[in-house]
């Protein structure tokens, strides 16, 4: 059954992420029209989030930006699907570093690196990142359980030489790269939200306390690993910028969850910048009534 799956979808989609540009953000128009005006997909998460995050904008503020996010997410779905084939000319045209420079020379200081990162944006394209970089860079992908897409995808994303692991074995794959001495960077997008009782830390996000991930602080002190923000911007349709920003070559300076707090802060600067490019489909906030509760049952 997997197999017969593969056969009837993969056909479509190859075909699909060969088409150009301007065909595919045709289709991107589409499905905008059939996500907001017929199954109207979580219109109603996307604006309870806006509210929460902009409690100073107007109704018909947040509508707008509600309005722009959704069709941003049909933008987001082509430019994905144009990732299986797209070519390392056109990505290096479309998906520009503004300054690899600075990942380039923490990595000459023979440093092993976290790059923190958001889901804004496109991040999918952040797989041409090998082309740009004098060290390995490592990231994960989500499993999927037919195992002919998962290879699919898998190499799909290693086509620039990024080096893929499955996200659980992200972590696993690390320590036996630190103890063979292979140096890298690894990419950790961790602006969503955690099981409550596996979170660590709470901080405000948008000025709404909620739980957060903190792994990739702890694997920052844990291995004097740098850390390195990378945010992308939307220059117009098709066309990103991604720029890199050092939060600390030395972890272990900092107080617990400081390096976290810090990350947290500029990702809602650079979500402020471009709110309607933010993956606000998910519930961000929806652990918002219950940190009473993580200190109560979880807190230890």
């Amino acid at each position: 059954m997997q197999l017969l799956a593969f056969i009837i979808v993969y056909p479509i989609l190859w075909v699909i992420s060969r088409l150009p540009m301007r065909v595919l953000y045709l289709i991107s128009d589409f499905i905008f029209i059939i996500v907001f005006y017929v199954v109207k997909y979580r219109k109603d998460v996307v604006y309870d989030n806006l509210k929460l995050a902009f409690p100073e904008k107007t109704d018909t503020e947040l509508k707008i930006i509600r309005k722009k996010s959704l069709r941003h997410f049909g933008d987001f779905i082509v430019e994905s699907i144009k990732a299986f084939s797209i070519s390392e000319k056109e990505v290096s045209k479309r998906y520009k570093f503004t300054n690899p420079e600075v990942l380039n020379t923490v990595a000459s200081h023979n440093k092993n690196i976290i790059l923190t990162g958001a889901h804004l944006n496109n991040w999918e394209w952040s797989v041409s990142m090998p082309l740009v970089s004098e060290t390995n860079i490592f990231g994960a992908y989500t499993a999927i359980k037919n195992k002919y897409f998962n290879s699919f995808m898998k190499k799909s994303r290693t086509k620039f030489d990024l080096i893929a692991y499955k996200t659980s074995e992200m972590v696993p794959e690390m320590f036996r790269n630190m103890k063979k001495g292979i140096k890298g960077a690894y990419i950790l997008l961790s602006d969503q939200s955690p099981v409550v009782h596996k979170a660590y830390h709470w901080q405000e996000f948008f000025g709404v306390k909620v739980p957060v991930h903190t792994g990739a602080e702890i694997l920052a002190k844990k291995f004097d690993m740098a850390v390195i923000n990378y945010t992308t911007k939307k220059i117009k349709r098709g066309y990103y910028e991604t720029t890199f920003e050092v939060i600390t070559e030395t972890p272990k300076e900092f107080e617990n969850y400081q390096i976290t707090d810090k990350y947290l802060q500029l990702i809602e600067e650079k979500v402020k910048e471009q709110p309607e490019n933010y993956l606000w489909t998910h519930k961000r906030f929806k652990h918002k009534h219950r940190y009473n509760e993580w200190l109560e049952k979880y807190k230890k």
